[in-house]
């Protein structure tokens, strides 16, 4: 019982993120720029890094807005640079300022005397850490996204899996990539707090792909997306307090095993409906 307890708090902050994540996972996929989440994640990890080398507590409130107003920038940038007619495609764009957004928050960190240990936190995080007020307000900010997308879900879903036929309907693409972008920023950058930015990419992409496996529809493959992150949250997390092993690389490994165990079934499937 006393396990359980010390175990809520990350199990129910794992299935909040699971939640909006696997959502927004599946419009990365379908707009196919899978590393711009790893970009703005670490856009908001190099937010957070300048938060600690200002001696703002990395936790705090105030940290939090710095890692934001990074994040926003990223967003008003990926929704100016998206052109369909660009020679340079915009993964390489969202590549390189992953890259250059890593550097910069080791820059900034080494200039922050004792402060390695906030940078390996922001990489892979230490969900088992996690207050029921961290849980809280990020259950309430994801809802809120979440209502968000969901009242505008027609838009959004059209211009992920067809901005042409979008713009023919008379949809500003820059504008409403900015919200896209912006809204998923902000989960992130709340994400990224709790969880690191590799954990925050398994999330958002794993449990899409996993799903792509075996639904085409966006309902089945939510329905996929949830349970298996919820399952492999549980999984991880149990296996990081048996095994001592630090908790976030413990579920993106376990994400990464769980899917081939999917594309191994996946042809087994096949081969037997053959």
């Amino acid at each position: 019982m006393d396990v359980l307890i010390f175990l809520a708090p990350a199990l129910v902050a794992s299935l909040v993120l699971t939640g909006i994540l696997a959502y927004l996972g599946v419009h990365i996929v379908e707009r196919g720029v899978i590393f711009v989440d790893l970009a703005l994640a670490q856009i908001a990890a190099l937010g957070a890094s300048m938060a600690v080398l200002l001696g703002v507590d990395m936790h705090g409130a105030e940290a939090y807005w710095i890692s934001l107003t990074f994040t926003l920038l990223g967003a008003v940038f990926f929704s100016v640079v998206r052109s369909r007619d660009s020679r340079i495609p915009q993964e390489a764009i969202i590549g390189i300022t992953y890259a250059v957004a890593s550097a910069a928050a080791i820059l900034v960190m080494s200039q922050a005397v004792g402060e390695t240990e906030h940078l390996r936190e922001m990489l892979v995080g230490n969900i088992l850490v996690v207050s029921w007020e961290e849980v809280g307000t990020t259950a309430i900010l994801c809802a809120a996204v979440g209502a968000f997308h969901y009242r505008f879900r027609r838009k959004f879903l059209l211009l992920s899996a067809n901005p042409k036929e979008a713009e023919v309907q008379g949809l500003s693409l820059p504008w409403w990539d900015f919200l896209f972008y912006a809204s998923f920023g902000v989960v992130v950058t709340s994400a990224v707090a709790i969880a690191g930015v590799l954990l925050v990419f398994c999330y958002l992409i794993v449990p899409s792909v996993g799903a792509m496996l075996f639904a085409k529809t966006m309902g089945r493959r939510l329905a996929i997306g949830w349970g298996m992150g919820t399952l492999v949250s549980a999984l991880g997390i149990y296996l990081s307090l048996e095994m001592d092993l630090p908790t976030g690389a413990a579920i993106v490994c376990t994400f990464g095993a769980v899917l081939v165990l999917m594309a191994v079934a996946r042809v087994l499937f096949l081969r037997k409906a053959c």
